[in-house]
């Protein structure tokens, strides 16, 4: 079990240990690299809305399921969460990264630096490329295909997600890359701020150190100030014309981003 004492990152600085979001999958993987996550406050009324777009390379020899934990109410059901289809936008990520023109043309550079209430099976829904569920609370995973579930002891080890619930989306062996998975969802601690699953659970361990490839973007509600140390973008989503990605960004509002590159603390990281 890892010791979470020293605390989260938020902007490289150290904070209290309140909750840690995660991706981890349910079987073996023989890498995740170019991992790219996209948040976004919703407008509208309380509760808060989360949106979350995921993006990865990966290999595997078998299906698995990708597991992230999120800060979701207790009881609130298998409608919670609605997941987003953005198979007419594989290229989301790639298209965010041409708001940061690189003079001359070329490659753009890095970035800087519960009780069950139910005993039926969880719904499946059919999202794009993905088969995808929400499971409302730790005793929700019986419902759950077991070939896509971690075993009972690594939830024991984290103790912190007795409350929370789970996005569980299954992944083919076939594929090395996919469009974005993207769901919404009510934010049981919006005081937190925006929330990234970076810490990286890939072989039913949570280790202290991982290698992290990541890329993170986020959007500013209007009046906010941009989150420290991230880079803004030079142009605005409306300058590349129509976007079919299920409203997941503003269009007339900065983006930016920030990367998570080599060995680093296994921890979350938010804004």
């Amino acid at each position: 079990m890892v010791d979470f004492s020293a605390g989260l990152i938020i902007f490289g600085e150290a904070f209290s240990p309140l909750f840690y979001p995660m991706c981890c999958f349910s079987g073996p993987v023989s890498s995740v690299t170019e991992t790219r996550i996209f948040a976004r406050w919703l407008p509208g009324p309380l509760p808060a809305r989360q949106v979350l777009p995921y993006q990865m390379r990966y290999a595997t020899k078998k299906e698995v399921a990708m597991i992230l934990p999120i800060p979701t109410f207790q009881g609130g059901g298998e409608d919670a969460v609605k997941f987003l289809i953005l198979d007419k936008e594989p290229d989301f990520f790639e298209r965010l990264e041409k708001l940061w023109p690189v003079p001359g043309g070329g490659k753009s550079p890095a970035p800087v630096m519960v009780e069950s209430y139910s005993r039926a099976p969880l719904r499946v829904v059919k999202v794009g490329s993905f088969e995808a569920s929400f499971v409302p609370g730790l005793a929700d995973f019986e419902r759950l295909d077991p070939r896509f579930r971690l075993e009972d002891k690594v939830w024991k080890s984290l103790p912190q997600y007795a409350t929370w619930g789970f996005a569980v989306f299954k992944l083919r062996k076939d594929a090395t890359t996919v469009h974005p998975m993207a769901f919404s969802f009510p934010n049981a601690q919006p005081q937190m701020g925006l929330f990234f699953p970076t810490v990286h659970i890939h072989d039913g361990k949570v280790h202290a150190e991982e290698e992290f490839s990541h890329t993170l973007y986020c959007q500013t509600p209007p009046g906010r100030y941009a989150p420290k140390g991230w880079e803004e973008s030079a142009r605005l989503p409306v300058s590349l014309g129509a976007w079919q990605d299920a409203d997941l960004l503003d269009r007339k509002d900065h983006v930016y981003r920030r990367s998570l590159t080599g060995k680093l603390p296994n921890t979350d990281t938010y804004a």
